[in-house]
């Protein structure tokens, strides 16, 4: 069993920075693509960013050039830096997380709410 933690979230005014975490444990043998997903109140989920193993990554357009993806693989975390957040960025963030355990796995966290509103 695998499990994925999410921090990071919470009100921030137009213009701000999070960071939001994603931590996995558990029965791990390793770990391919990490990503973040959004899903606002009335809205579809959605891709935000993703990074694979080799490093390689890609974002939605509206988030390219202020948001970061990153990943510290010693600590099976993934990251995202969000800089001049707007209040369309209003949304609960998800991370996914494909993991190999016998065979590959798709994981979901339990989702930060990100609120962007002066």
């Amino acid at each position: 069993q695998v499990q994925l933690v999410e921090s990071g979230g919470g009100l921030v005014q137009p213009g701000g920075s999070l960071r939001l975490s994603c931590a996995a444990s558990g029965s791990i043998a390793g770990i391919n693509s990490m990503g973040w997903y959004r899903q606002a109140p009335g809205k579809q989920r959605e891709l935000v960013a993703t990074i694979h193993s080799g490093g390689s990554r890609n974002y939605a357009d509206s988030v390219k050039d202020r948001f970061t993806i990153s990943r510290d693989n010693a600590k099976n975390t993934v990251y995202l830096q969000m800089n001049s957040l707007e209040p369309e960025d209003t949304a609960v963030y998800y991370c996914k997380v494909g993991v190999y355990s016998t065979r590959w796995w798709t994981y979901w966290g339990q989702g930060t709410q990100v609120t962007v509103s002066s």
